[in-house]
């Protein structure tokens, strides 16, 4: 593992911005200037793995003029080299298997156009503020149809691997059903860091994805005792939404996350949810709706 800036260290860190368009480029020139980062500016990959062969950037955005996969290799070949090296990359044209390739090569993050300038912020902001981040997300085995992950028990590593399922944009999936298994997943996720982990960094959970032809299947295994079904009976007691936002309020004055809330909301996003006998293992089923039949 690679050494980490200390807390409270001031340490003059450089970005290199590859021309990604002039609103896109104002936009993370400004995030980065206002936090005192150096930047340098490429007009293309080339001219980029040129730079990065003198010079050692702490974080490199790829622009809009090349593919994902063209953006992968040069990945590949910064990381030759740079292995610690954070890389954000934005793709407008990508194939279907991009952001897996991305996440398995070491990328801190991978967008999909159309992209949305607040997440993008705050994905700069995180890689900005991040010094130790590549040890977080390990893609232990992968393939089309199935994949195993083990992510690190920190908000930063959470985020960082929803924002990667919400760019996997597989033509077999409806939006409607991809923000559903998204928007679910990241539920179960945060939950089995908070309770399971506690969010500690020295703690993991294990994440599988399985593609099957109907359904989209999630198994989240946390190092604790993971999910309560008793806190997700507590929230779905509830007779009125009042009652629902009740319980969220008191949880939150204690400083806890929603819970049993969180929890209730993806099981109404996903068609099953499925907890072990210890409680620290849940699978969460999607089934995919069918593709619209072709007029004959």
């Amino acid at each position: 593992m690679h050494p980490c800036i200390a807390p409270g260290v001031s340490v003059s860190q450089t970005a290199l911005v590859i021309d990604a368009g002039p609103e896109l480029n104002t936009l993370l020139i400004g995030v980065l200037s206002k936090d005192g980062w150096e930047i340098e500016r490429a007009e293309s990959n080339e001219a980029a793995l040129d730079l990065a062969k003198r010079d050692s950037f702490d974080l490199i955005i790829t622009g809009r003029k090349t593919r994902g996969p063209d953006d992968i290799e040069f990945l590949r070949k910064i990381r030759g080299s740079r292995p610690h090296v954070r890389m954000i990359i934005l793709a407008d044209e990508w194939t279907p298997g991009d952001v897996l390739t991305a996440m398995r090569e070491g990328a801190f993050s991978y967008f999909c156009a159309p992209f949305q300038p607040e997440t993008l912020v705050d994905t700069v902001r995180n890689a900005m503020n991040d010094p130790c981040w590549d040890d977080g997300i390990e893609v232990l085995s992968a393939t089309p149809e199935w994949v195993r992950v083990m992510a690190r028990c920190d908000l930063e590593t959470a985020e960082r691997l929803v924002l990667f399922l919400q760019n996997v944009r597989d033509p077999n999936i409806s939006e409607g059903d991809r923000a559903d298994i998204v928007t679910a997943f990241r539920e179960i996720l945060m939950n089995a860091m908070e309770h399971g982990g506690h969010f500690d960094p020295s703690h993991h959970v294990e994440i599988s994805f399985v593609k099957a032809r109907r359904a989209v299947i999630c198994r989240v295994k946390d190092p604790g005792q993971g999910f309560s079904p008793d806190e997700v009976r507590h929230a779905a007691s509830a007779k009125t939404p009042e009652d629902l936002f009740s319980h969220v309020a008191v949880r939150e004055a204690k400083g806890m996350r929603p819970g049993g809330f969180g929890l209730l909301m993806a099981q109404r996003l996903v068609d099953e949810l499925i907890y072990s006998e210890q409680g620290n293992e849940v699978v969460l089923v999607k089934y995919l709706n069918k593709p619209a039949q072709t007029a004959a």
